[in-house]
């Protein structure tokens, strides 16, 4: 299937969704809103794909909202019949998705439903929108080109989609004021030190890197853990520690049970590579 503004390939069990405007720098638009939906929804009920990896096309990641679109919304009959950003699409759960709570079923928060590990490659500047989503997906690598910025203060604009929600948990509130209120641009190496991405690799090799990385996940960890350790992990953000806790313990006698435990055992015993199957 053909997606507007976006490309989509299947490779050793991972999908690749590409942002494909490379001379905008891959600045967000509604057609790339709906054709992402539409792949991670496809993705998540593709049995051969284990693991997504989102990057830009060319030289950037993301650079946030198309400034067309921005320029639009200063016109006022357009901004009264457009509705809010904040109310639009409050229902974006991926259908058989994980089970979380309806905050993560948001325009741009959907990310954590998909059950299957979502890995930012970011491949260069990102900005507003475009480090929004990075911040859902469950991982981010970096490349040693990128470039970081929040910039929204600098259009006056606010915290928008939930990043004063997830940004701090990630940088911490400090960090996170700073980026917000400053808009500063960041290098890789200083987003490492903050948390804002896991790792920083060289731009020479920067997919190699990547895909190394997930195809460790693809082939050596159970796709059932992962699954649940995800829901899990997401759930946890809304309850007590006593919640969590109890979340595990009523998993575990599952885990015992299923296919996948065995073959971790089996394999391990038989010092081979795992066959795991996600049952």
């Amino acid at each position: 299937m053909i997606y507007e503004d976006v490309v989509y390939e299947k490779k050793e069990k991972i999908g690749v969704i590409t942002l494909n405007r490379p001379e905008k720098l891959n600045a967000w638009t509604e057609a790339m809103e709906i054709s992402v939906h539409q792949i991670m929804t496809e993705a998540n009920q593709d049995s051969d794909i284990s693991a997504i990896i989102l990057t830009g096309k060319g030289r950037g990641f993301c650079a946030g909202a198309d400034m067309g679109r921005l320029t639009d919304l200063q016109d006022d009959s357009q901004r009264s019949t457009r509705g809010s950003d904040s109310t639009r699409a409050v229902n974006n759960k991926i259908t058989e998705g994980l089970s979380l709570p309806g905050d993560f079923s948001m325009r741009y928060t959907y990310f954590p439903t998909v059950a299957k590990p979502i890995i930012a490659a970011i491949n260069g500047p990102v900005a507003g929108l475009g480090l929004i989503m990075s911040l859902y997906c469950d991982i981010r690598f970096a490349s040693d080109l990128a470039v970081f910025s929040t910039a929204f203060s600098r259009r006056g604009l606010i915290a928008e989609h939930g990043i004063s929600w997830i940004l701090p948990r990630l940088v911490g509130h400090a960090n996170a004021l700073d980026l917000l209120f400053s808009a500063r641009k960041i290098n890789a190496v200083d987003a490492k030190k903050m948390g804002l991405v896991n790792d920083v690799f060289p731009a020479d090799n920067f997919m190699e890197c990547v895909f190394s990385y997930v195809r460790d996940l693809v082939n050596l960890s159970s796709p059932r853990s992962i699954r649940i350790m995800k829901q899990q992990v997401y759930s946890a953000m809304m309850q007590h520690l006593e919640q969590s806790v109890l979340v595990a313990n009523s998993e575990m006698p599952a885990s015992f049970e299923s296919d996948d435990f065995k073959e971790g055992v089996a394999h391990f015993v038989e010092k081979r590579e795992p066959r795991f199957t996600g049952n």
